[in-house]
């Protein structure tokens, strides 16, 4: 006799684990107090986003674009919408690209979330996806990204640490990285630097008590 199929995780935003890698606790007043804020970054993503996101699908040739698609995977626990996927070859294999507004970081959260893109379109189309591509507005050129195994794990590591938070409600506590917290739209809901301010004082005042009179 079988065992029985184990049950599906909870499905996670695809954002998410872009907001998780980036500050997790960005990513707990977004997907656990439902809190939201425009600067004039997210601005500026968001009118990116407005041909990617419009749903428009083009073919040339033997090739098709699909944008704004709406993707998932029950096996990982995933979902969300895929800017754009583009499907060549037969039969047709997706390759996926995430448009982002900046310039390529130093840190991986635009390449987990589109390789988290990967694992829901493997899923749904049932085939292997080595790579897809990331676009920067600044730069106006894609950088190739190779999903290894290293990245879907990287990935995988993600969605279950978004999972668990999202499950236990908690706010993470804030740290204050000024090339971070000063571009974020939640700086002022966030108010990281408050609890620096805190910190600073606590110590003075233990390291005045300690003072000999």
């Amino acid at each position: 006799m079988s065992s029985p199929a184990a049950p599906a995780p909870e499905s996670v935003p695809l954002s998410a684990l872009q907001h998780w890698l980036f500050c997790p606790r960005q990513c707990a007043l977004i997907h656990v107090e439902r809190l939201w804020a425009e600067n004039r970054f997210t601005a500026e993503g968001r009118q990116m986003h407005r041909r990617p996101d419009a749903g428009q699908a083009e073919t040339r040739g033997e090739g098709r674009t699909l944008r704004g698609v709406e993707i998932a995977s029950r096996r990982h626990g995933l979902h969300g919408v895929a800017d754009v996927v583009e499907l060549g070859g037969r039969p047709p294999r997706p390759f996926p690209v995430e448009y982002k507004r900046g310039r390529p970081k130093p840190h991986r959260a635009d390449e987990v979330q589109l390789c988290a893109q990967a694992l829901c379109l493997e899923e749904m189309f049932s085939c292997t996806i080595t790579e897809g591509a990331l676009y920067y507005g600044k730069t106006r050129r894609r950088v190739s990204v190779t999903f290894d195994d290293a990245l879907r794990r990287l990935t995988l590591e993600a969605a279950q640490a978004v999972r668990e938070l999202i499950a236990t409600g908690r706010l993470p506590a804030a740290e204050y990285a000024p090339a971070r917290c000063d571009s974020c739209s939640l700086k002022a809901l966030c108010r990281p630097q408050l609890t620096r301010s805190a910190a600073r004082w606590l110590s003075r005042a233990i390291a005045h008590e300690g003072t000999p009179e």
